[in-house]
């Protein structure tokens, strides 16, 4: 029987070791969030079917668990920034292609580049930089999380490509890496030029589009205004045996998008965050990367409420820096103005403490 391992611990050497004892085992592997309280890791442990738990006291078995199938490597819970998480089953072959069209991509030299590992390692965003590494036998660093003197410090000891969240940016000295992956986030728009713009997914293990171009081997197409990819890394289906992919092979993302002439991927946002307000369509992220340029702003999501004359407002839900002096909504038609068609301009404004997001910092539009 090929079980389902649950890596109920953090990033380090220990994670990495339990990693290859199961795969030598011929196991696939759970990772969980750390971050959950207990409750939410045991039911993410019980919904995935997990049959040995491996936590900071041993391994232990569990009843309840069902089998892999040869070849499934790891079940990795998507971020549910859309809903409740899925187990998306990804086999080896997969993220063997992931790594080495990334390692590719990136011209990763074994004898002179160092992977730093500094994301969690229940999401693909840190777990693939360890994937990568074993697969090119590259040097690895790892880490129980970000941490900004801590990367520094790894950078400075020769570490020279990691994975990061466009919030880590402006966190850290960023020019101390060769390449810096960045992705699960709406990109800022000032960057440093050794950063990398990636698209991907749970279900394709991290990023198969840099900087709107395809990895090799991934095939890109639109159908009715959305993103669909083709290629090896995707997964083999969910834990509960459904696929998502349809016959041909293509793989629905969710994401509204646009492909150039040459190829090139533009994203839009997801398909169902786009506001019809007047008949006119506003993308969400379009007017919230402009919005976060705001001085006052420290975190903004743009949605649609429903309205009797307009069938959607655009609605601006802004965590203020200074909650005694928030922007005000004419500041924020104004600046949407001077960018975008007067319709993306907020109609409302909404001040909150915070916004609902997910352990790796994407917003959960369905709560806003």
């Amino acid at each position: 029987m090929r079980r389902l391992v649950a890596l109920a611990i953090g990033g380090g050497d220990r994670f990495v070791v339990e990693l290859q004892r199961a795969w030598d085992a011929g196991d696939a592997v759970l990772p969980v969030d750390q971050r959950l309280p207990a409750p939410a890791q045991e039911s993410l442990v019980e919904r995935m079917g997990a049959s040995v738990v491996v936590d900071a006291t041993g391994r232990h078995r569990r009843r309840g668990g069902w089998e892999v199938e040869t070849g499934d490597a790891l079940v990795m819970a998507t971020s549910g920034s859309t809903g409740d998480p899925k187990g998306a089953v990804l086999t080896h072959a997969a993220i063997e292609a992931n790594a080495m069209a990334t390692s590719s991509a990136l011209a990763v030299d074994p004898s002179t580049d160092r992977w730093l590992a500094c994301l969690p390692l229940a999401h693909v965003g840190g777990l693939a930089v360890v994937v990568r590494a074993l697969l090119t036998e590259t040097p690895l660093e790892v880490h129980d999380g970000f941490e900004a003197a801590a990367v520094e410090t790894a950078a400075g000891q020769g570490a020279t490509l990691t994975s990061l969240v466009p919030t880590a940016l402006a966190r850290m000295d960023a020019a101390a890496f060769r390449a810096i992956l960045l992705g699960g986030a709406a990109m800022p728009a000032q960057r440093p030029p050794n950063t990398v713009a990636t698209y991907g997914m749970t279900e394709t293990f991290s990023g198969v589009v840099y900087e709107g171009w395809p990895l090799e081997g991934v095939e890109l197409r639109i159908h009715d205004n959305e993103v669909q990819l083709r290629c090896p890394m995707l997964l083999r289906c969910y834990r509960d045996n459904s696929d998502p992919r349809t016959e041909d092979g293509w793989f629905p993302t969710g994401d509204a998008g646009a492909l150039s002439d040459e190829g090139r991927l533009s994203v839009f946002g997801r398909v169902d965050d786009m506001i019809t307000t007047g008949a006119e369509k506003v993308w969400p992220a379009a007017v919230e990367r402009i919005l976060t340029e705001s001085p006052a702003i420290a975190d903004v999501a743009i949605v649609g409420r429903p309205d009797p004359e307009w069938g959607q407002a655009v609605t601006a839900v802004v965590v203020p820096i200074d909650p005694t002096q928030p922007p005000s909504l004419e500041a924020l038609r104004d600046a949407v103005k001077a960018e975008l068609p007067a319709y993306c301009a907020p109609r409302n404004l909404e001040l909150v403490a915070e916004l609902p997001q997910t352990p790796l910092g994407k917003t959960q539009r369905w709560r806003v």
